[in-house]
């Protein structure tokens, strides 16, 4: 008899879940290079936070591995744990730093990469552990 205890993903709830996956992956990616090329609002907005563009750079750069990492199914998990923290400091930045900043579009990209996170946590809790989830 198996300790093991995780649960099992749903087909419906697995494909749901891919569906989000590919689109969050497809917006982070868009976001993620735009803050790499240097869109000129990406800078503007960098600018204000007064941290320096080499954040910009960094934020980029977390997102498109964001990005990446929801279609690797190992990974998805995970890259959206990740996200949700880079999401975290948008809205905190959009809320407090920012004079114009609206945090409820990095809000609501944070709570969509929540549900990832949440939907993949025995993944990831496998991939922690070093193991398979499957």
């Amino acid at each position: 008899m198996s300790t093991d205890t995780r649960t099992r993903t749903s087909p419906v709830l697995n494909i749901g879940l891919w569906l989000l996956q590919v689109l969050l992956a497809a917006g982070f990616t868009m976001s993620g290079i735009s803050k790499l090329v240097g869109i000129e609002k990406s800078v503007q907005i960098f600018e204000e936070i007064g941290i320096g563009q080499w954040f910009r750079y960094v934020v980029g750069a977390l997102e498109l591995a964001g990005a990446i990492g929801l279609l690797v199914p190992r990974l998805a998990g995970l890259a959206a744990l990740g996200l949700v923290g880079v999401m975290s400091g948008a809205v905190i930045t959009d809320a407090f730093i920012l004079d114009d900043g609206d945090p409820t579009p990095a809000l609501v990209l944070l709570v969509l990469a929540a549900i990832v996170a949440w939907g993949r946590r025995d993944r990831t809790r496998a991939l922690l552990r070093g193991r398979s989830a499957e």
